[in-house]
C-alpha cells in the first residue's frame, strides 16, 4: 500500500510538473496520463552546446542555401502531422507554437526583399510588451495572409457606407501546416583544424508557401514568409519528438533531427562573387545536377586532405 501511494504521488508530482509542456503525454484539460508512462526525456531536455569556435581555427568555410521539399518522403517527419497530436507536431506548428504562445522566437522580416536572409529586420514590440494586443496582431499576420471581406452590421446585412458603397474589412486567414511545401535553410560549413573536422551549422530557416495571384487565385510563384535565427530556434525544437516508425518508445527531437541531417534537400545556391542562385542559369534537371556538383566538392575538399 505504501509503494503504491508513492508511486501515485510521483506520478501527481512529475505530471504538474509536466503538464505544460507538449507531448509529456499528460493532458493539459483533464491531467490524465495517456500511456503508462510519462514522458520527460525530450519535453525536458537540453540543448547540446556547439563546440567552441575560433576564428583563427577555421581554415576552409563556404556558405551554401538549401531547399527542403516536404513532398519528399523523408521530410514527412518535418510535414506531418497536420493535425495537432497530443505527442506529436509538425514542424510549422512548432514554430507557430515558439513565435506566438511562447513567444520564445523571434520573426525576421523580410521587408519586400523575397531573398533577404541577413536578420536585418527582427520584429519585435515598439514597448517592450510581447502580451501587447498590437503586436500579437502584427505578429499573426505573418503567418497567414490578408483577406477582404464584406463588413456585417448588427442585423446580419452587408454594412454600407453614407455613398451606398459595401464597407470591406481586411481579415488574417492562417497558413495552415498543409500549405507549407518547402523550408528554406542557411547553412554554413567549415574545416575546424582545432578538431580536424569537417563541420556544418545552420544559420537560418524560412518556411515556404505558394504565392498566388489575388485576382484569379492561381498560383503564380512561391513565397517566402519570414526568416528564423535557427541557433535560437534549436531552444524551442529540443522539447518536441519527432515520430520514429521503428520504436515509440525512442525518439528524438527537431533539434536532433537537424543535428543529425536527417533531412533531404539540394542546394539552390553557394556563396559566389555574383550573389546567383542556382535557378537562373539552370533549370530542371540542370539544376539538380548543380546542386549535386556542389555538395561533390564539399565533400571532396574534406576527403583530399587526407592520405590514406
Amino acid at each position: 500500500m505504501k509503494t503504491y501511494l508513492l508511486t501515485l504521488l510521483s506520478l501527481f508530482i512529475l505530471s504538474t510538473a509536466t503538464a505544460q509542456l507538449p507531448g509529456s503525454g499528460v493532458s493539459t484539460q483533464s491531467g490524465v496520463l495517456d500511456g503508462v508512462y510519462i514522458q520527460e526525456h525530450i519535453p525536458t531536455k537540453r540543448v547540446v552546446q556547439y563546440a567552441h569556435l575560433r576564428e583563427a581555427d577555421v581554415m576552409w568555410g563556404k556558405r551554401v542555401w538549401r531547399t527542403l521539399d516536404m513532398r519528399e518522403k523523408m521530410n514527412h517527419k518535418l510535414y506531418y502531422p497536420l493535425e495537432k497530436l497530443s505527442d506529436r507536431l509538425c514542424l510549422y506548428d512548432i514554430i507557430k507554437y515558439g513565435a506566438l504562445e511562447e513567444g520564445s522566437l523571434t520573426i525576421y522580416d523580410l521587408n519586400g526583399l523575397d531573398l533577404d536572409d541577413k536578420f536585418r529586420f527582427p520584429v519585435r514590440p515598439s514597448n517592450g510588451n510581447v502580451t501587447d494586443p498590437e503586436y500579437k496582431k502584427k505578429l499573426e499576420g505573418f503567418f497567414g495572409y490578408a483577406e477582404e471581406r464584406d463588413s456585417i452590421d448588427n442585423d446580419g446585412n452587408v454594412a454600407i457606407d453614407d455613398d451606398g458603397n459595401d464597407i470591406k474589412i481586411e481579415e488574417i486567414t492562417p497558413y495552415e501546416a498543409r500549405e507549407i511545401i518547402q523550408y528554406k535553410i542557411k547553412e554554413d560549413w567549415f574545416f575546424d583544424k582545432q578538431r580536424s573536422v569537417l563541420d556544418v551549422r545552420i544559420i537560418g530557416l524560412a518556411p515556404v508557401v505558394y504565392s498566388k495571384n489575388p485576382l484569379t487565385q492561381e498560383i503564380d510563384g512561391l513565397k517566402t514568409l519570414f526568416w528564423l535565427y535557427f541557433p535560437e530556434c534549436r531552444y524551442v525544437f529540443q522539447n518536441f519528438f519527432v515520430y520514429n516508425p521503428e520504436n515509440d518508445a525512442q525518439r528524438m527531437s527537431f533539434d536532433d533531427l537537424f543535428w543529425k541531417r536527417e533531412f533531404s534537400s539540394y542546394i539552390n545556391k553557394e556563396s559566389n562573387v555574383f550573389d546567383r542562385s542556382v535557378s537562373p542559369n539552370y533549370e530542371g534537371l540542370d539544376a539538380l545536377l548543380e546542386s549535386e556538383k556542389i555538395r561533390n566538392e564539399i565533400f571532396l575538399f574534406e576527403h583530399d586532405l587526407w592520405h590514406f
